[in-house]
């Protein structure tokens, strides 16, 4: 993996985006099987308009249309966030991380930790081996403090919604 995402996050640059690209955004959050014939008529311009506008913000990486799954109905019913402390530059450790398939999550911080990840296991012996086996070995990782999730109150990915 090595410096590949980093390198990619770095070189990506945030392009404007003008209300109709905040709409379709904002649609394709509500229902992001939305036609484009659908868009289309929601924003007043052609279906073939709205189909480059779409691919543009897919291409520019600006949004992403998934499937997002409650995951105690997908058979991981432990959730936990892990604060970890590093020594040396944890962007190396960001990159290892990023490459488990059970951390789903990760981010530099400024604080108390370097970094949280954010691990969606199948059980408590599950979250044990990811942690001893997966996490902590990991070179550069000095602590970890693991916060286990009791319950997912809130779960949303509006944040490109800024039309409100």
């Amino acid at each position: 993996m090595g410096d590949e995402p980093r390198a990619q996050m770095e070189q990506r640059t945030p392009r404007g985006l003008d209300n109709t690209d905040r709409t379709l955004i904002a649609l394709l959050q509500v229902d992001g099987r939305a036609s484009f014939t659908a868009l289309a008529k929601a924003v007043g311009l052609s279906e073939g308009a709205v189909r480059q506008r779409v691919q543009r913000l897919l291409r520019d990486e600006t949004m992403q249309i998934v499937a997002v799954t409650d995951p105690t109905n997908v058979g991981l019913g432990r959730q936990a966030m892990v604060g970890i402390k590093v020594q040396g530059d944890p962007r190396s450790v960001s990159d290892q991380l990023s490459g488990l398939p059970d951390v789903h999550y990760v981010v530099l911080t400024a604080g108390t930790y370097d970094l949280l990840a954010e691990v969606a296991c199948r059980d408590d012996e599950h979250l044990l081996s990811v942690l001893n086996d997966d996490i902590r070995p990991i070179p550069g990782v000095i602590s970890t403090e693991t916060l286990v999730y009791l319950k997912l109150a809130k779960q949303t990915y509006a944040w490109g919604n800024l039309t409100r």
